[in-house]
């Protein structure tokens, strides 16, 4: 078979933005958020609390998922990072946590109307957010394999844009066919598939078509981005652990770089906290509808999108 060419190197490893960002989009932020928040307030008023105390019990439900997947994914982090660069080749741990990523999305789909599982609902969620995170990592280690230093920072910046584009697409395609807002879509129209709009599987539908998107958009990356591992067995956790404390040492002689992770630390921080709370202070405090909240997302991704596209022309 043929070595495929560097531009659709390039191109693969876009489309893995393109194929997770509906994660972030469409669960974290934008349908699932607000839907989880919207159930989980309706149980506790059956329960007999209060409204607000009703919104205030399922935000906190809803940051205590964040917050366990977030310091998994936080502690996790640098050792799969140190992992990406010690244990060899990277895509049989692409092709695991991509499982992750699809088994969690798509248990989403059981998600009950009546809040009667919504342990589960937040387990499957996390798996899959978890997933997404680690995947992620090993992907982005692969970035200097397919461009020279001087031009990393515009494939980089690319990449961003075309995910979030990939974003846009996604959550467009799921507020017109799918997504049950008083029982019909964006456009009117009843639910794609026959899915029942009583029972919500229209909105349910965002996990399995998330996972969906994720195996078919992933094809790209699997066929034209190539393992940058050595072919030999790599070394275990081990090696990784002593990479990443000698890393840690290392850090006090670089000060320009400590700096940049610490700011990096915080600014991504209050960034991950606007994406995983802002669609369900929307909800449940600005009283918005989840289709509204959707269309605003819509709009900001664009935004996104061009300015992670501008950012990495700068960047070179």
């Amino acid at each position: 078979m043929a070595e495929p060419s560097r531009r659709k190197r390039i191109w693969g490893w876009y489309f893995f933005d393109w194929a997770s960002q509906p994660y972030h989009t469409l669960l974290v932020t934008f349908v699932f958020g607000p839907f989880f928040a919207s159930v989980a307030s309706d149980y506790f008023m059956n329960t007999g609390l209060a409204e607000e105390a009703a919104d205030a019990r399922a935000q906190s439900l809803w940051s205590m998922c964040l917050t366990v997947t977030g310091l998994i994914i936080g502690f996790g982090a640098p050792i799969i990072g140190a992992l990406a660069d010690t244990a060899g080749r990277r895509l049989p741990w692409i092709v695991a946590f991509s499982v992750m990523y699809v088994v969690g999305a798509t248990g989403i789909w059981w998600t009950e109307p009546d809040g009667s599982n919504m342990l589960f609902a937040l387990s499957c969620f996390g798996i899959g957010f978890i997933g997404a995170e680690y995947a992620l990592i090993f992907v982005n280690s692969q970035l200097p394999s397919l461009a020279p230093k001087e031009e990393a920072g515009a494939v980089s910046g690319s990449g961003f844009a075309f995910g979030y584009l990939g974003g846009i697409v996604s959550l467009a395609v799921m507020l017109t066919l799918f997504f049950d807002d008083g029982g019909k879509t964006l456009l009117g129209a009843d639910p794609a598939l026959g899915l029942d709009p009583d029972a919500r599987e229209g909105t349910r539908f965002v996990g399995p078509f998330t996972a969906l998107w994720y195996v078919v958009f992933m094809i790209p990356y699997f066929l034209w981005v190539r393992d940058t591992g050595p072919s030999r067995k790599g070394r275990g956790v081990g090696d990784a652990l002593r990479l990443l404390k000698k890393s840690i040492v290392a850090l006090k002689h670089r000060v320009s770089l400590s700096v940049y992770l610490g700011s990096s630390m915080f600014y991504r921080d209050a960034v991950n906290g606007l994406y995983g709370f802002g669609g369900t202070y929307a909800v449940l405090v600005l009283n918005w509808s989840i289709i509204s909240v959707a269309i605003f997302g819509i709009v900001g991704a664009i935004s996104a999108a061009a300015f992670s596209w501008v950012g990495g022309r700068f960047d070179r």
